[in-house]
């Protein structure tokens, strides 16, 4: 889908709710992502240490979750954002396995236009496991394009030596 088929600021309604496609977490994302950030937190990478958690075995990392509710969230429905401008009150719930296999529920439950180019739009995020039990949640605050034209970038005026004099 391009950003021609996306969905605009005004196209959006109150009560909107999509879910994503589904995404199974593997070993290798954790390490991966434990390379990625550098937290090699044991509790994620160490199966030995992981077996005296109150778990019994790792735990993906947190913010690899929310990684995911980006991701998922991003084409379910796939909004033609302009910009990411909060994440508010996320909370991780449960922690989440190697096995898990993981989908996000994105709702609408805020809009307010912000001017002629984009609005601001709030989206609720939940994070939901494979037994349907949401693991994350919290809300994503984005700004969405009221078209599906690209915003028109203005270019500065600027007096250089290379520029022409105006007659």
């Amino acid at each position: 889908m391009g950003m021609d088929d996306a969905l605009t600021f005004d196209e959006l309604r109150l009560g909107d709710r999509w879910k994503s496609p589904a995404r199974t977490m593997t070993e290798a994302d954790i390490v991966n992502f434990a390379g990625m950030t550098g937290d090699f937190n044991p509790l994620h990478v160490d199966h030995e240490f992981a077996k005296g958690t109150p778990w019994g075995k790792p735990i993906a990392h947190g913010l690899l979750g929310l990684s995911w509710v980006a991701g998922l969230g991003s084409n379910a429905p796939r909004p033609n954002i302009v910009a990411l401008v909060a994440i508010r009150e996320w909370e991780f719930l449960k922690p989440v396995f190697v096995g898990d296999t993981l989908h996000v529920i994105t709702e609408v439950v805020g809009k307010q236009a912000k001017g002629r180019r984009a609005g601001r739009v709030t989206w609720k995020r939940s994070l939901v496991n494979q037994r349907g039990v949401v693991v994350q949640q919290g809300y994503f605050d984005t700004l969405v394009a009221t078209s599906s034209e690209p915003p028109v970038r203005r270019r500065r005026r600027t007096q250089s030596a290379e520029m022409e004099p105006s007659s």
